[in-house]
């Protein structure tokens, strides 16, 4: 199938006008990159990424709707999905099963592909890593239309595993994921043991996640970006074995249903996200959590995937957008997370979701995004005054001390600050040369940040 339309990243309207394939099976997926001329092609998943990671103007993408199966080996806790695949079909089957995914990010409408590309990470990167360091196999067509069976470690094939760390956190660039095999984690209920605390200042929040790294498998941190000492929430939560459930919850331990509570409206005003509505709303946020409250049993939906209760949330940002501004640092940086809250406090740039993180150590991933310490992920509307100035400045004090951007979740960092940031780039760039002779494997994001 062949449908020419408008697509976007889901932070930034920011359209292309592509061609895409949806190919019905591996064949005609094969004669499509044969057929493909040089930097035409990409390929997308559900379209999640904030940036343009997963669009090429004028040019084609690839759909994979139609690679949509799996299969759940109980006996090695494995799961064999294709790439088409979304998180929510996999936990809608595995989850009444006692299986939950190794790791999550915090929409569960993303595919299994998109997952391996973007190298996902979730709130138990301190203790189960990114999406890539759960991974068995992959499969990839690379861009003559061979296929490769990759893995993580492979002493016949050592070569073989440079391809999957390029492949892995790659952006789609070294050529199109059919099929990913990953480990998933055994439970017994479906639910979060889930431990609640208020701080009211971003420094008692900080050490408290450090502390929260030895005692909890999840922990996120919600901030509150207009307060003056940048309050938080901190959630740690654990599995919750089924003979700790209530009684009512007891009679389906595995439960898995998950419904949005809301769509946003299509069209919002833009002017209505401004710093006296968001923090009117942070306000209210942080008083709806207790100080202190453990053991709360929540879904998880709930704990996982809040946003998801809002089909389409991204539309109350106006039709201009937002910037998801993401970055990690090391922990000799941590300054660095208040000292970049209080420049866009500064500058009026209102945010109600600001997500802060803490992440363990990295992998082998060339192009892979986490390494240990710090990630702080913010929202801010893309129509501030002087937003691009200011976070370019924040990009080159974050690269400085060793930090980087989240490929994912970019749309405007510059092929210096990339190429400063990613230091195993020309690495990848030669493995991706191997893979992608005639180089037909591109996206807008990449003809940004390869300029140099």
């Amino acid at each position: 199938m062949i449908d020419s339309k408008k697509i976007y990243g889901w932070g930034r309207n920011k359209f292309a006008d592509c061609t895409v394939f949806t190919p019905l099976n591996e064949e005609k997926l094969k004669k499509i990159v044969r057929n493909a001329d040089y930097k035409s092609l990409i390929a997308r998943g559900l379209g999640r990424s904030y940036g343009d990671s997963a669009q090429l103007d004028k040019k084609s993408v690839v759909s994979l709707s139609n690679f949509n199966s799996f299969q759940l080996d109980t006996d090695n806790h494995v799961v064999t999905a294709e790439a088409g695949i979304s998180f929510d079909e996999l936990l809608s089957f595995i989850v009444p099963k006692g299986y939950f995914l190794p790791v999550s990010p915090g929409t569960r409408f993303v595919t299994v592909g998109g997952a391996v590309a973007s190298d996902v990470h979730g709130k138990n990167h301190h203790i189960n890593g990114s999406f890539g360091q759960n991974l068995k196999q992959i499969i990839l067509m690379d861009g003559t239309g061979e296929i490769h069976k990759l893995r993580p470690f492979d002493d016949l094939n050592p070569h073989n595993v440079k391809k999957f760390w390029a492949t892995v956190g790659g952006m789609g660039l070294t050529g199109i994921i059919l099929e990913a095999t990953f480990s998933v984690i055994p439970i017994s209920s479906s639910y979060i043991k889930v431990d609640t605390k208020r701080f009211l200042d971003i420094d008692s929040l900080m050490n408290a996640m450090v502390k929260a790294d030895k005692k909890y498998k999840y922990s996120v941190a919600w901030v509150d970006s207009l307060n003056k000492n940048f309050r938080g929430v901190l959630s740690c939560g654990e599995h919750l074995d089924k003979s700790q459930l209530t009684k009512d919850l007891a009679e389906k331990p595995l439960d898995y249903s998950i419904k949005a509570l809301a769509t946003a409206p299509k069209f919002f005003p833009s002017g209505l996200l401004n710093k006296f509505t968001v923090k009117t709303f942070n306000e209210a946020w942080f008083r709806k959590h207790p100080k202190l409250r453990y053991g709360e049993i929540q879904s998880i939906g709930q704990f996982f995937y809040p946003l998801d209760g809002i089909n389409n949330w991204n539309r109350i940002y106006g039709s201009e957008g937002f910037i998801q501004y993401q970055f990690v640092v090391p922990d000799k940086a941590s300054y660095l997370i208040s000292k970049t809250l209080e420049k866009l406090r500064k500058i009026s740039a209102p945010s109600f979701l600001t997500v802060l993180k803490r992440f363990g150590k990295n992998n082998p991933g060339y192009l892979s995004f986490p390494i240990a310490g710090w990630t702080l992920a913010i929202d801010i509307p893309s129509n501030i005054k002087n937003l691009n100035q200011e976070l370019s400045k924040l990009d080159k004090e974050i690269v400085s001390e060793g930090g980087r951007i989240y490929l994912a979740k970019d749309s405007r960092q510059s092929p210096e600050i990339f190429r400063e940031s990613y230091q195993m780039l020309d690495d990848w760039i030669e493995i991706k040369r191997g893979l992608d002779p005639y180089e037909i494997f591109m996206s807008d994001s990449f003809l940004r940040l390869l300029r140099i």
